[in-house]
């Protein structure tokens, strides 16, 4: 970058920089460090949602019964868990619909209620977006997050 006028800092990541940047990203010592928050974060986004067991698990990408209990009790008790990427994933999607549900409405009990309710818009089909996000797929999360990202 030679004559460009930008600092050794500011130049924009290339090659083996960026494959770097990604294995760091997923190193599990980075995930161990997200996954007790991410989980905190999510029993409580869950309740005030009222999700079931059930809705919990498929979110989650719908580990065992057993696994999900363990990371349930190690994220309460502030123990050490290490979630999977897709997992972590998942959550982080989640945490984005939460988010713009916050920004969107003018209470919680609102943003509850546009989640629970049908909804005309052709890519929910008359859906319950809260549907799409228990439905067990990344897409169900990342269709209703684009949507209100999009709002």
């Amino acid at each position: 970058m030679r004559g460009s006028g930008l600092a050794e800092s500011h130049r924009p990541f290339v090659g083996q920089d960026v494959t770097l940047l990604a294995a760091e990203r997923f190193a599990p010592a980075n995930r161990k460090r997200l996954s007790g928050p991410a989980l905190r974060t999510f029993l409580n986004i869950a309740e005030d949602w009222g999700l079931s067991e059930e809705q919990r698990r498929l979110v989650l990408g719908y580990p065992s019964r057993s696994t999900y209990h363990n990371w349930m009790r190690l994220a309460r008790e502030g123990g050490a868990v290490t979630l999977d990427v897709n997992t972590l994933m998942r959550l982080s999607a989640l945490f984005g619909v939460h988010q713009a549900l916050g920004v969107l409405f003018a209470t919680k009990e609102a943003g509850i209620e546009w989640l629970r309710g049908p909804h005309l818009a052709p890519v929910f089909g008359g859906q319950a977006p809260l549907a799409l996000l228990t439905n067990g797929s990344m897409d169900g999360i990342m269709l209703v997050r684009r949507f209100l990202d999009a709002a």
